[in-house]
C-alpha cells in the first residue's frame, strides 16, 4: 500500500491583500509589486470603497495610504476596527509624522512605512504578518 500525505499535496491558498490608495500610480505600482510576490491583490481608491469591498470579500491584509480625500487612513482604521477588528493593516504615507504614527499604532496597525515603499522592507513586514497569522 502507498500512503500519500494529503497535507503536502494540497497547494497553499495565496494570501489576499487589499491596497487602498487614492493615487492611481501608487495603487497600481504596489498592486503589481505584491502580485509579483505571489499574492492575490485587489485595490480601491478610498476608505469607503475599502469598507464596501471588505463586506463582500475577506482579505488577509490591508495596505492603506494615510492621506486620502473623503476618508483618510486613520478614520478608515477606526471604522475598520468597528466592523473588522482582526484585520492586519500596514499604513503607508509620504508625509509621516510622529502623531499619525502613534495614532495608527494605537489603533492596531501592524506597521507604518513611508513612501516610496521599499520592496525589501515590505517583504520583511509581510513575512512577519503571515508568520504570526494563525488562520
Amino acid at each position: 500500500m502507498i500512503y500519500v500525505n494529503m497535507e503536502q499535496s494540497v497547494p497553499k491558498q495565496p494570501k489576499r491583500i487589499l491596497v487602498v490608495d487614492d493615487e492611481e500610480n501608487a495603487r497600481l505600482g504596489l498592486s503589481k509589486l505584491l502580485s509579483n510576490e505571489g499574492f492575490l491583490v485587489d485595490s480601491v481608491s478610498n476608505g469607503f470603497e475599502a469598507l464596501n469591498f471588505l463586506r463582500q470579500q475577506e482579505v488577509n491584509l490591508i495596505v492603506t495610504d494615510i492621506n486620502m480625500p473623503e476618508m483618510n487612513g486613520i478614520t478608515f482604521l477606526k471604522e475598520l476596527n468597528k466592523s473588522f477588528p482582526n484585520s492586519n493593516v500596514i499604513m503607508i504615507t509620504a508625509y509621516g509624522g510622529v502623531e499619525s504614527y502613534i495614532e495608527a499604532m494605537n489603533l492596531g496597525a501592524f506597521e507604518y512605512i513611508n513612501k516610496p515603499v521599499k520592496i525589501e522592507e515590505l517583504k520583511s513586514i509581510l513575512k512577519k504578518i503571515f508568520k504570526e497569522q494563525t488562520h
